[in-house]
């Protein structure tokens, strides 16, 4: 392929929607991180502040709604958005708002979403999980990325696996398995029509501060770049397992 083939090829552009975490392990930056990576055009709105480095949290400043509003249209004016990830937000009306937003600026877009409730060094940011937000925002969503326990709040009366099936019937899932004592790292992808197992095929030693947010971002930038959502979530579960063995730290290299 020669320059000028590859320079009339350009990549496609994913918003990401989530909050600012200054050492770049999660959020915003981890995200963008990830779709460039993947060949993807990252762009970000922030919808809040951490004070944070991958050992401890400190404080959090959340943005308002018409402060996100305005920044995802500034960037709708600008480019064509056809997936968008959304991360950590303030509540569940903010979400379904952003949700709604969004599709009223582009109809098809396809709407990843990664169910943050809490930090990996233990501050919790949702306590309150309204299911009937979950049920309703899910109807118009692409595709939900919850952790088991993020899950298990999700449906506390069913068992992980029976609450992903029912959510299922709203959007498709991927059920990240970094919380799974029974099989570690054994991921599930639900659909309306079927259930998926990945296991695992190596062992990610080391643990990484915001890993989920990263194995959602890689998703969404497979998707974009058009793979199937099976094969999407393949290259995603590669693409994190060398970001956890990438180094010993809690922070990894993102590797293009």
């Amino acid at each position: 392929m020669n320059n000028k083939k590859q320079m009339n090829q350009k990549r496609p552009y994913i918003l990401t929607i989530t909050g600012f975490d200054p050492c770049g392990g999660a959020g915003a930056l981890a995200d963008i991180k990830t779709f460039e990576a993947n060949k993807t055009l990252g762009l970000a709105v922030s919808t809040c502040i951490t004070y944070q480095n991958e050992n401890e949290f400190e404080h959090i400043d959340w943005l308002s709604i018409e402060q996100i509003i305005k920044q995802i249209d500034i960037l709708f004016k600008a480019y064509r958005i056809n997936y968008a990830k959304i991360g950590i937000i303030e509540n569940f009306e903010a979400l379904d708002k952003v949700v709604d937003h969004l599709l009223y600026l582009n109809s098809s877009i396809k709407i990843i979403w990664d169910p943050v409730f809490s930090s990996s060094t233990g501050f919790d940011f949702h306590n309150n999980i309204k299911n009937e937000y979950i049920e309703k925002i899910c109807k118009k969503i692409f595709l939900i990325t919850p952790n088991w326990i993020e899950m298990k709040m999700i449906c506390p009366e069913l068992t992980i696996l029976e609450g992903a099936k029912k959510i299922s019937n709203f959007c498709n899932v991927f059920l990240k398995g970094g919380h799974n004592e029974d099989f570690k790292g054994k991921d599930y992808l639900f659909t309306k029509t079927k259930q998926q197992n990945f296991r695992v095929k190596r062992i990610a030693e080391y643990p990484k501060h915001g890993s989920g947010c990263v194995l959602s971002a890689a998703i969404t930038a497979n998707l974009a770049r058009g793979f199937s959502l099976e094969k999407a979530c393949l290259r995603a579960k590669e693409y994190v397992t060398n970001y956890l063995c990438s180094n010993e730290s809690l922070l990894g290299y993102h590797k293009i």
